[in-house]
C-alpha cells in the first residue's frame, strides 16, 4: 500500500477529478483545433501563424500544455505505483518521466512565445 506521504497528500477523489477536468480542457482544445482545420478553406502558413499570434490562442495553448502535463503526471503515477514494485526503479522512472513532461511544457513555451 502506498502511504499518503508518498502521494504528496493526494487522494483518489482528487486524482479522479483532476484527470476529468484536465481531460475536458484537452478535449475542448482538440475540438477547436480540428474544427479550425476543417473550416479553414485554405490552410496556409499565414493562416496558421495568424491563429497562434492571437493572445487568447497562446493562453489557451499554454493552459492545454499544462493540463497535458498534469494529466500525464497523475496517469504515470498511477501506472508506476500499480506495475513497478521496486521502489528505487519506480522513483527513477517517475523522476525521468516527470522531467520529460516538464521539458515538453518548456519546449512548448519556447515555441509558443518565441522566447
Amino acid at each position: 500500500m502506498v502511504l499518503n506521504q508518498a502521494t504528496l497528500k493526494r487522494d483518489g477523489v482528487q486524482d479522479y477529478v483532476s484527470l476529468r477536468a484536465t481531460a475536458l480542457v484537452i478535449a475542448a482544445y482538440a475540438i477547436f483545433i480540428v474544427g479550425y482545420l476543417i473550416l479553414t478553406p485554405e490552410l496556409t502558413y499565414e493562416a496558421w501563424t495568424g491563429l497562434f499570434s492571437n493572445l487568447f490562442m497562446k493562453a489557451a495553448t499554454l493552459v492545454t500544455l499544462v493540463c497535458i502535463m498534469a494529466h500525464a503526471r497523475i496517469g504515470l503515477w498511477q501506472v508506476l505505483t500499480d506495475y513497478v514494485k521496486c521502489s528505487t526503479m519506480r522513483s527513477i522512472l517517475s523522476f525521468v518521466l516527470n522531467l520529460m513532461a516538464v521539458a515538453y511544457v518548456a519546449v512548448g513555451l519556447f515555441v509558443l512565445w518565441g522566447v
